[in-house]
């Protein structure tokens, strides 16, 4: 886990960081898994109070690792995180199957968690930014629903929590076209909390400000508060159906080759 995800715990405020720099911490199979241990580790972690969840580097995280959409479009794969062949409406942690539990897992966790967004959030590390409760941005911050622009839906948890946020119009906006927006837009359309020249200072003083409140009393907030949202169950299972039904089919192969050849795509209407 250590070479995708660090942990350090401090008077109870976890620090958690992708450090997969190098790669804008694009979600990779070993991501995906450091991701669920983290979340893993953290809910039994005695003591803990609030945890603040960043990225190293230029970015938060860039989205699905470009190797998946590679093998979509050699090899015909389905670029599915754990496997070639993975049932995606297969439950594996509760609600979830793996690949929603990478970002579900922070909304279950028993204690706040701030995501801290600097240089990009897109495709699914947009979605990893919603399993926080708080976010906070970097003035620079672009985002975007991007799985459009692969011929795939978001399936990582994503749909069920931006029901809670975003007005319906504008949600299915941004899920249609996958535009980049920018950290103003995010904050109007009620995904960012708020805008910081220095989020990641920020994140630390507001974790550090909750902890010293009564943990009862904050993790009874918590479930109150995740008990206010949609019923996230029919929502997950909705985004596997979706997903495996798109995902090596004629138009999404062709949407990734598209991209990756750089010109326009040639869709079949079914």
């Amino acid at each position: 886990m250590e070479d995708r995800v660090s942990i350090s715990i401090t008077e109870g405020v976890a620090n958690v960081r992708l450090v997969r720099a190098d790669k804008m911490n694009a979600l990779d199979q070993a991501m995906f898994e450091a991701l669920v241990a983290a979340t893993d580790r953290l809910a039994s972690e005695k003591g803990l109070r609030a945890v603040v969840l960043s990225g190293e580097g230029r970015a938060f995280c860039a989205g699905l690792d470009m190797g998946r959409f590679a093998a979509m479009k050699d090899k015909g794969g389905n670029g599915i995180p754990g496997g070639e062949k993975r049932d995606l409406t297969v439950r594996t942690h509760g609600l979830a199957n793996f690949a929603q539990q990478a970002v579900w897992g922070w909304r279950q966790l028993p204690v706040p968690v701030i995501a801290v967004v600097h240089g990009v959030a897109f495709g699914g590390g947009f979605q990893l930014a919603l399993g926080a409760d708080m976010r906070f941005l970097a003035p620079d911050t672009r985002m975007s629903i991007m799985e459009i622009k692969w011929g795939l839906v978001p399936d990582m948890a994503g749909t069920p929590i931006l029901a809670t946020l975003v007005r319906d119009d504008i949600l299915r906006e941004l899920t249609f076209t996958g535009r980049i927006f920018s950290a103003q837009e995010a904050l109007s359309y009620g995904l960012a909390t708020r805008i910081f020249d220095d989020p990641h200072a920020a994140g630390l003083e507001v974790a550090r400000e909750i902890a010293n409140k009564s943990p009862d009393a904050i993790r009874a907030a918590k479930r109150m508060l995740n008990k206010l949202s949609v019923d996230p169950g029919p929502a997950l299972l909705a985004e596997s159906i979706e997903q495996q039904r798109l995902i090596g089919s004629p138009n999404q192969t062709e949407a990734v080759r598209a991209n990756l050849e750089k010109r326009a795509p040639r869709f079949v209407d079914a």
